[in-house]
């Protein structure tokens, strides 16, 4: 840049410094109205370059008055190069200021959000996709941004003046337009280089850190302290982890990236000390706000209704973690890297911690009241469903779970806890031996809790409800059946096959029992006759039988529509056949005597009629429907 057509090129004192202090005394804001009411930098730019080449040579004839090697006057000089420097650095600081209030303003957030989507379709960074806790999240009902528009087609659909440049998964956008830029690094580079440090970072970092809290306000990120966020009921806090894993993508990837992208240009060729202390100065207080939320969520009391949030966060926060890396590179970051890696490690034993307490949990479970029917347990439901999720998040689990469960063996003699043998489940990882001994332990607990009825019949069909389903939860989720696998299936289906049969003894030994011969015949031979008497009394007895295990068993519920109806038919394949052989037998007996409908009370159609009501759970008339006469 030329210097002004009065600027003398003479290297002595008093003409350049002279025609430079007018400059700078022109626009002190503390003595002239016109200076307070107009900025440099928002006039001509021919004002701006003048102003700042005043500046260069007040620093210039500072220099020389350091280096004079006539020291008659040099006080008076110090004094008048030290007031005029002072000045000038009070304006530019106001100019700086100014620029930047100026030239922030709030971020689109739709646009930070599209972008953050768009850049998990290109990450290569993390650790594992993101892409799959987005959509999970869209499932959970956060809403799906995506209008089909790629970021710069949706930015420039809201008149936002951002643009976008991505490194992985990190995607940087221009806050400051590029020519406010240059002129905040033409003034910084001034300041700093005058000993104005402090007063250039402070000024920066007020303004930008006023941004970013404005853009954290936008993402729904609160001012709460940990004590705050550990008081909150669980429901409001879920719903807070999900705005909160959505919002620290984009802080982290977005806002944070992109304000140490800004610092970096504005500071170029200073020094890396520089931007990192303009960054961290900006930055550092949002990035304890956002992280103390996970922190807090992380050292809360544990439950097991917290496992899966807690998991949503940890792979949140791992799949953030080589972002963090990279944005908080520096040394002066450490603090917050450091933090982040504390509170993913806190996480992660949380988990583990949640999984062991969950299986104690279980094992322990007190209810005692039978359930009515003998139907699924509340129990059974919940653990299935639990582990059912867990196995949504295997990936994750498997790194976190190293250890194998701590199980009883048949060895320990303790009767309050089920034995377990690994050798038969070699090659399985830990997290699938904790799953086994999930269901392990919740056959334990149901095993005590069919003891509660008093029929044993409905113990039995009790546990073939409960095992049952636990087979078909294993088998609808191709995770967790995996992680099973056959051989243990197969030996479940078999306890709940096993289950079955013993129901078949329990009732139908008994009323099948009416229905042998033995017994019906008169002393001496076959062929000496059969007693009528017996046989009346045996008719009796089957049928005050069948109409008890009729009315009672109709109430019984087996909720799955499949087993009831393989129940029914196992049933009546031995039923049916015996009392269509013993009717046939001895139907002319007691027809030939008298009131033979008082014995015979029901055909063949009629018990196949009745079976079909078998276990649908509500009470049927308490007289089955008589043979046709």
């Amino acid at each position: 840049m030329e210097p002004p057509e009065n600027y003398s090129t003479d290297t002595s004192f008093a003409v350049p410094f002279e025609d430079a202090q007018k400059i700078i005394l022109r626009w002190d804001s503390t003595a002239s109205e016109e200076a307070r009411e107009r900025m440099i930098f928002d006039g001509d730019r021919q004002e701006v370059d003048l102003y700042l080449q005043a500046v260069d040579d007040i620093q210039k004839s500072m220099s020389s008055t350091s280096i004079s090697s006539d020291h008659h006057g040099q006080d008076s000089n110090d004094n008048k190069v030290t007031s005029a420097i002072q000045i000038a650095m009070a304006r530019l600081e106001d100019e700086f200021r100014n620029i930047l209030i100026n030239h922030t303003s709030p971020v689109e957030l739709d646009s930070l959000i599209i972008s953050d989507r768009a850049s998990l379709n290109h990450s290569t960074s993390s650790v594992r996709s993101i892409t799959e806790f987005d959509q999970e999240e869209v499932r959970r009902g956060s809403g799906d941004l995506d209008d089909g528009l790629d970021p710069i087609q949706r930015a420039d659909s809201t008149n936002s003046s951002v643009s976008y440049r991505s490194t992985s998964s990190i995607r940087e956008i221009d806050l400051i337009p590029q020519e406010a830029v240059a002129d905040l690094q033409s003034i910084a580079k001034r300041m700093i280089s005058a000993g104005y440090f402090r007063e250039c970072i402070q000024v920066y970092g007020s303004v930008r850190k006023s941004a970013v809290d404005a853009s954290f306000r936008r993402l729904g990120i609160e001012k709460l302290s940990i004590g705050d966020i550990q008081r909150l009921e669980w429901e409001t806090l879920e719903t807070k982890i999900r705005r909160w894993i959505r919002a620290a993508k984009v802080c982290v990837r977005i806002l944070f990236a992109s304000e140490k992208q800004l610092c970096e240009e504005i500071f170029y060729g200073i020094g890396t000390a520089v931007d990192d202390a303009c960054f961290m100065e900006t930055v550092k207080g949002p990035a304890i706000q956002l992280f103390n939320f996970a922190e807090a969520i992380s050292i809360s009391r544990r439950s097991p209704e917290k496992m899966f949030k807690i998991l949503d966060l940890h792979d949140a926060l791992m799949g953030l973690s080589p972002d963090i890396d990279v944005v908080f590179e520096s040394k002066s970051a450490d603090s917050v890297r450091v933090q982040a890696a504390e509170i993913l490690s806190r996480l992660a034993e949380a988990a583990r911690g949640i999984l062991s307490e969950f299986e104690s949990a279980v094992l322990r479970e007190p209810s005692t009241v039978a359930v009515p029917g003998g139907t699924i347990h509340p129990l059974t439901r919940y653990v299935m469903n639990y582990i059912s999720l867990i196995s949504d998040y295997k990936q994750t689990l498997i790194e976190l779970i190293m250890s194998k469960p701590s199980t009883g063996s048949r060895y320990s003699g303790d009767p309050t806890t089920p034995d377990m043998e690994f050798a038969q489940l070699e090659g399985k990882t830990p997290l699938a031996l904790h799953l086994i001994w999930i269901i392990v332990i919740l056959q334990f607990n149901l095993e005590g809790k069919s003891k509660h009825y008093k029929d044993a019949s409905l113990a039995h069909l009790f546990m073939m409800n409960n095992v049952h389903y636990i087979v078909q939860k294993v088998k609808g989720s191709p995770e967790l059946r995996e992680m099973i696998g056959d051989d243990y299936l197969r030996k479940l289906t078999g306890k709940f096959r096993q289950a079955a049969t013993s129901y078949q003894r329990a009732t139908w030994v008994s009323v099948l029992y009416c229905l042998r011969d033995e017994g019906l015949h008169v002393s001496g031979s076959f062929s000496s006759g059969v007693s009528k008497s017996a046989l009346r009394e045996r008719f009796k007895s089957f049928n005050a039988m069948f109409e008890e295990v009729h009315r009672t068993q109709a109430t019984w519920l087996i909720p799955d529509s499949q087993l009831r109806e393989e129940l029914r038919i196992s049933i009546s394949e031995k039923l049916i056949p015996a009392y269509r052989s013993f009717l046939g037998r001895f139907r002319s007996h007691i027809e030939s005597g008298k009131h033979p409908e008082n014995y015979i009370k029901y055909s063949v159609e009629d018990l196949e009629n009745a079976v079909l009501d078998f276990f649908e759970g509500y009470p049927v008339s308490q007289h089955l429907r008589r043979r046709s006469q």
